[in-house]
């Protein structure tokens, strides 16, 4: 079998992982560079090219698009399924997950539960969003075209006013959303594969600071997770369509509120805190969705061989 991972770099340590767990299972598996892919249109069916050339025979796709190619990696994701073949995760639901006000609404109209949320293209109406959602403490995404999102959490009304000047005549989509008190400094990230929760976290800012990045010196450490929010983390996969991804959620008085879904995860805050081999885990369901694949092309072909 053949597996291709479409990440930048195969330094990157959840693609170096992913490799070398498809390699522990005697599966061929390469990096491929997204932005060295070119895509062709307007023949009899869609084509792909890898460096001027076929692309080599992959049997199903682990995509790691990144923020920075986010448009030309979609395409190339959307053109790969367009072909046949197998990926985890698809175009859709990449898509879906980054742009954040979608996910939530796509979400929250499936019953999954989510903070309250409002969203303007002004920011001089933020004192009445953070009104909307019952008052400070809030967070505040500020959102660009390329999704990328940049965020505060404002836990007064002096904050508020301070994240009003900075981000006052920047042009960007703004979110506010509910920050309740009972999750302040700790949530949880859940990993998702294949339908099935593999890890769950707790993360925790340094003191005076907030960030939920490993990088930014968040801590993240083991935890137990109750049957209501596995359920609220597979239900979000579920409704985004994501085979690989990690669920965002606070853990406010036995209710999960998920707030983010991120569908190219760094595995490596799991597989450090809850000693799990989440790299393992998505080969193995890559590999079952080829299996999975494969079996219809076999029926095909012996149905046509008997027709003869």
């Amino acid at each position: 079998m053949y597996l291709t991972v479409l990440s930048r770099s195969p330094e990157i340590y959840t693609t170096r992982r992913i490799v070398e767990a498809a390699q522990a299972r005697g599966v061929v598996a390469r990096v491929i560079d997204p932005l060295e892919v070119e895509m062709g249109l307007g023949e009899d069916a869609p084509q792909v090219y890898w460096r001027r050339r076929r692309l080599p025979r992959t049997d199903v796709l682990v995509p790691r698009i990144g923020l920075s190619v986010h448009q030309y990696g979609l395409a190339v994701v959307n053109q790969l399924e367009l072909v046949g073949i197998p990926v985890l995760n698809g175009a859709y639901g990449i898509a879906a997950s980054r742009n954040k006000m979608r996910s939530l609404q796509m979400l929250s109209a499936a019953g999954v539960r989510v903070p309250r949320t409002v969203m303007a293209s002004d920011p001089s109406g933020l004192r009445e969003m953070v009104r909307v959602v019952g008052g400070v403490p809030v967070l505040v995404k500020l959102l660009s075209t390329s999704e990328k999102s940049g965020v505060m959490i404002c836990e007064s009304l002096q904050s508020l006013e301070a994240a009003f000047e900075a981000i006052l005549g920047l042009g960007q989509n703004i979110v506010v959303q509910q920050y309740l008190k009972g999750a302040k400094g700790r949530d949880l990230r859940v990993i998702v594969v294949g339908g099935d929760v593999v890890a769950a976290m707790r993360r925790s800012p340094p003191v005076g600071r907030f960030s939920r990045s490993l990088r930014r010196g968040a801590r993240f450490e083991k935890a137990e997770l109750p049957a209501p929010y596995a359920r609220a983390a597979v239900d979000a996969a579920r409704v985004l369509q994501l085979e690989v991804c990690a669920v965002d959620m606070l853990d406010v008085k036995g209710v999960p509120r998920v707030f983010e879904v991120n569908s190219s995860p760094s595995i490596k805050e799991a597989e450090v805190a809850c000693r799990v081999d989440v790299a393992g885990r998505i080969v193995d369901r890559a590999i079952s969705l080829a299996e999975a694949r494969a079996v219809p092309s076999r029926r095909r072909a012996r149905s046509g061989a008997a027709a003869l």
